[in-house]
């Protein structure tokens, strides 16, 4: 997405670049596949719900103005209840001593002075929700998702992804399940066909791009790539999305102090396991969080719920999200390994029944998936970028920026590094 940005950027300026991807199909993470059986997943849950009037249209324009338009609804499973998203203003039917805690405790927080800094992730619940809410719910949810405890991570990543409601919100959510929706996402734009990589549809066929190219050097002194199918490509100028380890690995000469930081830098992984069964009733919502660590996965999104065209008429799709990172919380099975799992702790949470008829189920291992935003994130990134500026390559995207972008982000994020190349010429 970062690259194609990029890309599209230089066009309008009139120049013309060459992409070069490491995969055999142009996008990276912005990814998707229709399997045998006519099920479309993508590589995690996308969706576009950016309200940048010359994002939507650009993304409009790539699919011929076919995609669905929807409202957003989201779910939360916790100790065998569904709870409506967020769970902070839905209490309602929660046991009653957790509840009368969490308000107590909410009560408390908001009584305090408010702090302008946190040490951590942890303090920021803690002062924002109360410690009863705060352990309950984000803490654990948290771990499980960026695979290290909130004690570890800074609070740079935040920005509106967690809802804080007044008191009276949160009352009113112990006393009635009718509440306002509040979640930062409203509601969100899918491609009608051939999943959410469809967005890119436009961009990649304006573009120049070498598939099955990765780079395995770079010498910036010269001024060249060599990729692993032994071409050696020069180049003027240089933007990169690739993940900083990696690309920091591949320079020649890199300093040690810059190459030990950026093995500070930690992401997750995921593994997916994509599911395709024969009734389309499966959820009403689009995604599902899952606090108990006794459940495999994470998050579960419904596929078939984004657009009808993601599954075969009638038909239902659930993808499953499971965390794990080389710094924190290693993978020790092989992806397969995880789709009985699965399988049997979606039967356990009644979204599949014994009835049901599988016709697909498979797994697929996103070795980049979340920036963790750790303790050792800040310093170890500021060395990093120090370095790149130094040397002239321009980064973009999730994973050349290291930070939690959105795709409208990830888009912009690849013109303005495009910009700052034009800017120089």
């Amino acid at each position: 997405m970062a690259g194609l940005g990029a890309a599209y950027r230089f066009r309008c300026e009139g120049v013309f670049p060459v992409l070069y991807d490491k995969n055999p199909y142009p996008g990276g993470h912005t990814a998707s596949w229709t399997n045998s059986h006519g099920f479309t997943f993508d590589e995690g849950p996308h969706i576009s719900f950016t309200r940048d009037k010359r994002i939507q249209e650009l993304f409009a324009e790539s699919v011929k103005s076919e995609y669905v338009s929807a409202r957003a609804i989201m779910n939360n499973y916790w100790q065998g209840h569904w709870i409506k998203h967020p769970v902070q203003c839905n209490l309602y039917g929660l046991p009653r001593d957790l509840v009368d805690r969490v308000i107590r405790d909410f009560k408390y927080a908001i009584d305090k002075p408010e702090k302008s800094e946190f040490r951590n992730y942890s303090d920021w619940l803690i002062a924002a929700y109360g410690k009863t809410f705060a352990e309950t719910f984000p803490m654990e949810y948290g771990t499980r998702y960026h695979t290290t405890s909130a004690d570890n991570m800074s609070t740079d990543w935040l920005g509106p992804r967690l809802y804080r409601p007044s008191l009276e919100e949160v009352l009113a959510g112990a006393e009635t399940p009718h509440t306002e929706d509040v979640h930062y996402i409203t509601d969100f734009r899918y491609p009608l066909n051939n999943g959410f990589a469809s967005y890119l549809t436009s961009f990649i066929k304006d573009a120049t791009c070498h598939l099955n190219s990765r780079v395995v050097t770079i010498d910036t002194s010269r001024r060249t790539l060599a990729f692993n199918n032994g071409d050696v490509k020069p180049y003027d100028y240089l933007v990169s999305s690739m993940p900083l380890p990696d690309l920091i690995s591949a320079i020649q000469d890199v300093p040690a102090d810059v190459l030990e930081a950026s093995q500070l830098l930690a992401a997750s992984k995921c593994v997916l396991v994509n599911v395709g069964i024969d009734r389309e009733d499966v959820s009403d919502a689009h995604v599902s969080y899952f606090y108990d660590r006794d459940f495999v996965f994470t998050r579960l999104s419904f596929p078939h719920m984004q657009s009808p065209n993601n599954v075969p008429p009638g038909y239902g799709s659930i993808q499953a999200e499971l965390y794990f990172s080389d710094k924190y919380k290693p993978l020790e099975r092989q992806p397969d390994e995880y789709i009985q799992p699965v399988l049997d702790d979606l039967l356990r949470c009644g979204l599949i029944r014994e009835s049901d008829r599988v016709i697909t189920a498979e797994s697929r291992l996103i070795r980049y998936a979340n920036i963790i935003y750790d303790l050792d994130r800040a310093a170890a990134l500021a060395v990093v970028q120090g370095y790149l500026a130094g040397i002239d390559v321009q980064c973009c995207g999730r994973y050349g920026e290291w930070g939690y972008h959105w795709t409208d982000e990830s888009f912009k994020s690849g013109e303005s590094a495009a910009q700052n190349i034009l800017d120089a010429m």
